[in-house]
């Protein structure tokens, strides 16, 4: 076998095993323990983060931090995969951040130089927005984390109704419209509640011993089903939207299942809602402008009234 060729294949060889020993690899390889060895010594000046350790047990092992084999990949799939990460610098917080910039660094530097310019020209020709949000969300790792290996996480949390101590166990977490989200299990609402990212001031690992339940099979897909209904008042919601009023509630998570459109383009939001989202909406269908009618109920239409006024009222003279 050539050199290249195993040096290739025994560094695919010692990311799959993570621990072994010489003996071992010169046995798969058909080589001598010295060539062995030797080629160990290449992959660690190579970036393959090896240590070893001495005794009847000893061996090689490969560090946490790995080195990827290489792969080969066309030029279709080198954009691609540029541009999926490149689309992530409109968000001001990212798990991993660090690690991510500098892999799309290493990935672009390390691309040839027809692919390097084909990059540059499609830079300013397509892009996924994303609204860019001026609060950050620091703790998207430890809460991620938490998510993976079903820990609980202590925060400092700030909500409508003022600060709080809060221990939760993550699912994971969402980004949306720019903001990031952790779907989680409040113990102190003893039920599952989603907490918006860059309203955590604070989050570390609990160490009061509460032990974390098993959520193994709770995941971002299918968490709200093992949620309890809650009971509290709603409000049947009827509003007619035009062409552009629809193309704008599209953008709304809250709209799916609710939101109908008829074959001119116009549609209409159908559906009930919580109380206690009333102020919301009034707001919301307040944005719309002309493109939204509410019909129903009576109490959003006086809502919107009321705000309407003290909106003129503010603009007065």
């Amino acid at each position: 076998m050539l050199k290249a060729k195993r040096i290739m294949e025994l560094m695919m060889t010692v990311n799959r095993k993570r621990k072994f020993t010489v003996k071992e690899l010169a046995q798969e390889f058909g080589v001598s323990t010295r060539t062995i060895i030797r080629d160990l010594q290449e992959l660690s000046e190579l970036g393959v983060p090896l240590y070893s350790e001495v005794g009847p047990h000893g061996g090689y092992q490969v560090l946490k931090e790995s080195i990827l084999p290489p792969i080969a990949f066309t030029e279709e799939e080198a954009a691609a995969i540029f541009f999926a990460s490149h689309a992530l610098r409109h968000f001001s917080s990212l798990p991993f951040e660090s690690e991510a910039s500098s892999a799309l660094n290493k990935f672009y530097l390390h691309m040839s130089g027809s692919i390097r310019d084909r990059i540059d020209q499609m830079k300013n020709r397509f892009d996924f927005v994303t609204p860019t949000r001026q609060l950050g969300s620091p703790h998207l790792t430890v809460l991620l984390e938490g998510a993976i290996s079903q820990k609980i996480i202590v925060i400092d949390y700030e909500s409508r109704e003022g600060q709080s101590c809060r221990r939760i166990q993550p699912i994971g977490i969402y980004a949306s419209n720019g903001l990031w989200y952790c779907p989680s299990y409040c113990f102190l609402r003893n039920g599952f509640r989603v907490f918006r990212c860059d309203r955590i001031h604070s989050a570390a690992h609990d160490a009061s011993g509460l032990a974390p339940l098993d959520l193994r099979h709770v995941h971002l897909g299918n968490w709200k089903s093992h949620t309890p209904a809650i009971q509290e008042s709603s409000i049947r919601l009827h509003v007619e939207l035009s062409r552009e009023g629809v193309q704008r509630c599209e953008a709304e998570l809250w709209s799916a299942g609710k939101l109908h459109a008829r074959n001119d383009g116009t549609g209409w939001l159908a559906g009930n809602f919580p109380q206690r989202e009333l102020a919301y909406f009034a707001k919301y269908f307040i944005g719309l402008g002309r493109e939204a009618v509410v019909t129903s109920p009576r109490e959003l239409v006086l809502e919107m009234k009321r705000m309407l006024s003290e909106l003129m009222t503010q603009y007065d003279g």
